[in-house]
């Protein structure tokens, strides 16, 4: 198994008490509440937490985009990947991911990606992703033609990266006399693609297919849901496309602490698992978090069955029973990955060792004692031991 390690970056030094007149870190938040000295302090903060995993070890880090909220301060991920680019060793660079779909020219970001696995030597993953509603009202664009966007930026940017140029390319939503992109790629024939997602039926069946056999990697909800989740991915691979979807196409990533004690994670992690879910998930309506037209009726109405219970206020204890965060001693947390991997099967593990209000001094334990304590006992993990899936059961949900 693949262990990375995944920052979210969100203002932990925001004032606590906006939420007496603010419901949401989203798009609504005035940015006078941000302070660009402790921004800068924040900045290089996290990126020597994700320097650090890299070098005790892990795998990859990995970096994602948000636009105006206090949530994630990335709205271009690239500026981070570049400012690890030199500096984090053999580990991979995650981007998970970039919104092409948002850009009216996403030819940019093909550029800027292959620079990164250029100056890398091809340790660049490329994530492409839809973004929530949100993102769509921060940027301007209709959430409704987001799909069709998506699958359209996806094809041009691919077609960049691989074919000769100059060619032309002519789609709904872009077109270009021009298409000679310099520099292309290291890898070959692209840098590997992922699709994060919080369980979008769209997202599977386009990932899963024959085409693309793309990395599914599912994030924040309940394992149970992660389960069923990667099981229809499986059994949609099998059933409907006749072939057997790898273990190394399928993720997951949740929020994790490691403590010496179960007793001692619990009481240090508690008040920041929930400022996370409580205060920096988006607090926003569903009109706003996935807006009419952004996904299917069905695919909605799956959403919400799956993710009732990280909307509203929720306790840590009710984060640790279902599922959605890890925390305890190296033993407990070892354990609980070690059987969600006997069950699920996933060959990519994305801890979040920093979240909400965490502070340095117990995410830099955090990391430590997770390379030291658990990740040892993960890197040997492989399909040896991973239980498999009845075909049958794994329909669409």
């Amino acid at each position: 198994m693949k262990i990375y390690s995944f920052h979210l970056m969100p203002y932990g030094d925001l004032d606590m008490g906006h939420r007496e007149f603010y419901n949401s870190v989203w798009l609504k938040l005035p940015n006078s509440y941000f302070d660009p000295e402790k921004g800068h302090a924040l900045y290089n903060r996290y990126l020597d937490e994700l320097e650090l995993a890299a070098e005790l070890g892990f795998d990859g880090v990995a970096v994602n985009e948000h636009h105006q909220n206090a949530y994630g301060l990335m709205p271009s991920p690239i500026v981070m990947a570049s400012a690890l680019a030199r500096r984090t060793g053999d580990a991979k660079i995650a981007i998970l991911g970039n919104a092409f779909c948002l850009r009216e020219h996403p030819l940019t970001l093909a550029e800027e990606h292959a620079m990164i696995d250029c100056i890398t030597g091809g340790r660049l993953i490329s994530g492409f992703v839809r973004g929530i509603g949100a993102e769509y009202f921060a940027m301007g664009v209709n959430p409704a033609k987001s799909r069709e966007r998506h699958e359209e930026a996806h094809d041009l940017v691919v077609r960049a990266w691989t074919e000769p140029g100059p060619f032309a390319f002519e789609g709904k939503h872009y077109h270009f006399e021009y298409v000679n992109v310099w520099p292309r790629p290291y890898q070959k024939p692209h840098p590997p693609i992922w699709c994060p997602s919080m369980g979008s039926m769209e997202t599977i069946e386009w990932a899963v297919h024959p085409d693309r056999k793309y990395v599914y990697l599912h994030a924040f909800t309940p394992f149970d849901s992660t389960l069923k989740f990667h099981n229809v991915f499986r059994g949609l691979a099998q059933n409907r496309h006749g072939y057997e979807a790898s273990s190394e196409q399928l993720g997951w990533c949740l929020p994790v602490y490691v403590g010496e004690t179960d007793e001692q994670a619990h009481r240090e992690a508690k008040p920041h698992f929930e400022a996370m879910f409580n205060v920096f998930l988006p607090k926003i309506s569903l009109a706003m978090f996935s807006p009419p037209g952004y996904v299917t009726t069905d695919s909605y109405r799956r959403f919400l069955g799956h993710n009732k219970s990280v909307r509203g206020e929720i306790t840590f204890e009710d984060l640790v029973d279902r599922g959605i965060v890890i925390c305890g001693s190296p033993d407990t947390v070892r354990r609980k990955i070690t059987d969600a991997h006997r069950q699920a099967g996933f060959q990519h593990f994305l801890g979040l060792l920093q979240f909400g209000t965490l502070p340095a001094d117990l995410t830099e334990k955090n990391i430590r004692l997770f390379a030291d304590e658990v990740m040892p006992a993960l890197q040997p993990l492989s399909d040896k031991e991973y239980r498999g899936f009845d075909p049958v059961e794994a329909v669409a949900l």
